[in-house]
């Protein structure tokens, strides 16, 4: 159980880049961070592309104001004349920026902790993970959902042979909040996540379902894709060519076979993220609204319902464990998780422990490569008319 106890030696350095005031996602990152406050100090920031906001938005949150700086190019530059300079650095702007401030933040010295989708291309990602490798520098990526740990619950059930052989994964992230083209007009947040230039090549595909995608493989390391199809539409035209909801059927390597859905127009729907894995003699199923309980369906048996924090759950599970059984966990203690995991990987890394990064489970620059070739294949399929692609992976020549 977590309970707040220093994992390294001290907090590091930490600033911010983006994830300002009107940001959906800055806050995320910072509860995450600074849940415990023994893994990351909040010392400066770029917070905004308007510089005196920023300045006054990290002013209010407690940095220096000194240190509140107009950029990130500005940032990383006077850091690095500090003996106390950031270690550190969170990137929460829009997509189409994360490959060169990742880069510039790398060739500073500096681990970089992004959000998702990581990059636009896999040839992006593998060039910037050499670069990781060369500068001997960790790069994380926020799937921020990835640190409910029911999900190791999943995985151990799994691995252990609960579940018999695995047939049918089931997968969906859905909600209903841009079921009109309103939400563009009232946020700018939202206005270039539909903007090609600026959020790549997907829409709900990079914004949602890589999370899903990304948790289905930390539950299930050993399936692979051999083959998927993608069916993607844009039910505001003004969207088009980015999607606002899309299925992708899949077909594993071991025989079992894949759906998932995504959209950001499920009229209605509050909170549409489920994940069931079907097996030969049971089935999971999580659902993110109750993040604290697993249903376990074993053929033949009453339905069983795993609840979070108990001593019969698997080791792996209840490592990560915050409130206690009598309380309710989530969205926050699941971003303080991947946060804690980020810190316990970079201080690794800077102590060339490779034992305890090779045993560490937590989203890394591999999970963001994994989410930007899975958008490549779902987009490669929906542009060839919706057909059944071989999934390729990077580097690897795609065919049809």
């Amino acid at each position: 159980m977590l309970n707040g106890e220093k994992k390294i030696a001290r907090p590091l350095r930490w600033a911010m880049i983006g994830g300002g005031r009107l940001s959906n996602v800055g806050y995320k990152h910072r509860t995450g961070a600074l849940r415990d406050n023994t893994a990351f100090q909040l010392v400066a920031s770029a917070f905004d592309i308007d510089p005196e906001r920023g300045k006054d938005f990290g002013v209010n949150l407690g940095v220096e104001e000194s240190r509140c700086y107009p950029d990130y190019q500005t940032m990383i530059a006077e850091e690095a004349k500090r003996e106390d300079g950031i270690e550190v650095v969170s990137i929460a702007t829009p997509n189409g920026t994360h490959y060169a401030i990742t880069k510039a933040a790398l060739e500073a010295g500096l681990h970089v902790i992004c959000e998702k989708p990581l990059f636009f291309t896999s040839e992006e990602v593998l060039e910037i993970k050499e670069l990781a490798e060369k500068q001997g520098k960790i790069v994380g990526v926020t799937y921020g959902f990835s640190g409910n740990q029911m999900l190791l619950q999943m995985r151990a059930m799994i691995e252990q042979g609960k579940l018999g052989d695995i047939r049918v994964v089931d997968l969906q992230y859905t909600h209903g909040f841009n079921a009109t083209d309103s939400a563009e007009k009232a946020s700018d947040a939202q206005k270039w996540r539909v903007d090609p230039k600026v959020a790549g090549p997907s829409f709900v595909l990079g914004d949602l379902s890589t999370h899903t995608y990304y948790m289905s493989q930390l539950i299930m390391p050993k399936m692979k894709i051999k083959e998927l199809l993608c069916d993607r539409q844009s039910f505001i035209p003004s969207r088009a060519p980015l999607e606002d909801n899309a299925f992708v059927m899949m077909r594993y390597e071991n025989g079992a076979v894949g759906r998932l859905w995504t959209s950001s127009i499920n009229a209605g729907c509050m909170d549409g993220h489920r994940i069931r894995i079907v097996g030969s003699k049971a089935s999971l199923e999580w659902w993110d609204s109750k993040p604290g309980e697993l249903k376990y369906e074993v053929q033949g048996e009453p339905v069983q319902t795993l609840i979070r924090a108990m001593p019969y759950l698997d080791e792996s599970c209840n490592a990560d464990e915050r409130l206690g059984a009598l309380h309710q966990e989530g969205l926050s203690e699941s971003w303080a998780n991947i946060y804690l995991k980020f810190a316990i990987a970079i201080d690794a890394k800077n102590r060339g422990d490779e034992k305890t990064l090779n045993n560490l489970v937590y989203p890394d620059i591999n999970a963001g490569l994994d989410g930007v070739v899975w958008i490549e294949n779902c987009v490669r399929s929906a542009d060839n008319g919706s057909s059944w692609v071989e999934f390729s992976q990077a580097n690897q020549k795609a065919t049809v």
